[in-house]
């Protein structure tokens, strides 16, 4: 369900060197004063600034927070060789330097929202900067991908199983066992998931990418969204070594702010893990773990009033 946007008082884009790559965020608020808030972008290689009308009519995260809506390095319109560059531990110290001129900036402590990678990239930075982080609102975070996607390939198959599916059949041989170390499969696994309803409730992989692509090109222009495109996949490539390697059980961030987890009970790629006791793995004093009813991964868009009451009160 989508509403109003709020009125925004404040509403820039500030180009920002960090780390030797340029990179943007758009800051938006209701009115001045107001705590800020970073948002921390799914990926691998997915770009966020053509996503803030949706996230302002969705959420309204701008009714309580300064938002800066963050593009990480390699996305969007940024140049090849930034997209080449990335890495999920040269992400999580770019993030801390966001947090640090945020901090600077504003003179209070940053609240981090990431979502799905994004939550583990910024439970990662929360690391480097507490005195400047608030918390970390962690929706739908990887914690360890060995677990979700052994979890996701058995939900697959079951799917294929229960609905006596040949194309789902056909479509899971194609993709073969995790891990998924190259774009195709890892997008081939997106769209399985997506037409099943666990990322977005209700939306179709067509549906979402359809509408992905219009708003691109609404913001970044049609060479821009090419060039976005081609980022993605460049990062894709990068980055899902990394992703596949990813164990914070195994050896858990030392996070020292409150954390709150919120995982959606129709997510197949959180499945894997989601029932453990995460608030005793990862996080400081004060960390919550919310596990919300139909809701698929992204919950912020699924069930945004229960993220919203959320945010407003870490």
């Amino acid at each position: 369900m989508t509403s109003k946007p709020p009125a925004l008082g404040i509403d820039k884009t500030i180009p920002l060197e960090i780390n030797g790559s340029q990179q943007r965020v758009r800051l938006c608020a209701t009115r001045a004063g107001l705590p800020p808030l970073v948002v921390v972008q799914q990926g691998p290689g997915l770009p966020l600034l053509h996503e803030v009308k949706k996230f302002q009519q969705r959420v309204g995260l701008e009714q309580d927070y300064l938002v800066a809506y963050w593009e990480q390095r390699g996305c969007g319109t940024a140049p090849a060789a930034d997209a080449h560059g990335v890495s999920l531990a040269q992400q999580a110290d770019d993030l801390r330097s966001v947090v640090e001129w945020l901090n600077e900036e504003t003179h209070q402590p940053v609240v981090l929202f990431g979502i799905s990678m994004g939550a583990t990239i910024s439970l990662l930075a929360a690391t480097q900067a507490a005195e400047r982080v608030q918390a970390v609102v962690a929706i739908s975070p990887d914690l360890q991908t060995r677990a979700g996607d052994a979890a996701v390939d058995t939900f697959l198959h079951e799917q294929a199983r229960v609905r006596g599916s040949g194309r789902l059949r056909r479509a899971l041989l194609k993709i073969g066992p995790p891990p998924y170390l190259d774009p195709r499969s890892f997008q081939r696994r997106a769209i399985l998931l997506a037409d099943l309803g666990t990322i977005e409730r209700g939306r179709t992989f067509l549906g979402l990418v359809s509408e992905m692509v219009i708003a691109m090109l609404g913001t970044y222009g049609v060479a821009g969204t090419v060039k976005a495109l081609r980022n993605m996949n460049i990062i894709q490539r990068r980055m899902l070594a990394d992703v596949a390697a990813l164990d914070l059980f195994t050896a858990p961030p030392r996070v020292t702010v409150p954390v709150h987890y919120l995982f959606g009970m129709n997510d197949a790629l959180t499945a894997g893990f989601r029932d453990r006791d995460v608030a005793a793995s990862i996080g400081g004093p004060g960390t919550t773990v919310r596990r919300v009813p139909d809701a698929g991964h992204l919950v912020h868009f699924d069930q945004p009033a229960a993220v919203r009451s959320l945010a407003a009160h870490v």
